[in-house]
C-alpha cells in the first residue's frame, strides 16, 4: 500500500522509492515492484543509459488502485478513535469475564 501511495504522487527511481517508503527492505521492495508490474499496476521504464536508470510509475490501473488505498487510509484515520474505543471496551469485557486476550 505504501508503494502505491508514494507512486501516486510521482514516478520514482528505485533508490528514491526505497527512501520514500521508509523501512522497507530492498528485497521486499524489489518483489513488490515485480508483482505490481506483473499485475499491470506499476510501469517499469528502463532507460538505456550508463549508469542504468529505471523509473517506476503507476499505470492507469495503478492510479485507480492508489485512489482506493487513499480512501481506505482516510476512512481508517477518521475512525481510529472509534476503533481504539471498541478495543478498550472489548478488552475490558474479556478481562471482566476472566478471559485472556488472543
Amino acid at each position: 500500500m505504501l508503494v502505491l501511495i508514494a507512486l501516486a504522487e510521482r514516478s520514482y527511481r528505485f533508490s528514491e522509492l526505497r527512501r520514500a517508503v521508509d523501512g522497507v527492505r530492498e528485497k521486499m521492495l524489489t518483489q513488490t515492484l515485480q508483482t505490481l508490474e506483473r499485475d499491470g499496476i506499476v510501469h517499469r521504464d528502463a532507460h538505456p543509459v550508463i549508469p542504468p536508470r529505471v523509473d517506476y510509475s503507476l499505470t492507469p490501473l495503478g492510479q485507480e488502485a492508489a485512489g482506493l488505498v487513499r480512501s481506505l487510509a482516510r476512512w481508517t484515520g477518521e475512525r481510529l478513535t472509534g476503533v481504539e474505543a471498541a478495543r478498550r471496551e472489548y478488552d475490558a469485557r474479556r478481562e471482566a469475564t476472566g478471559k485472556r486476550r488472543g
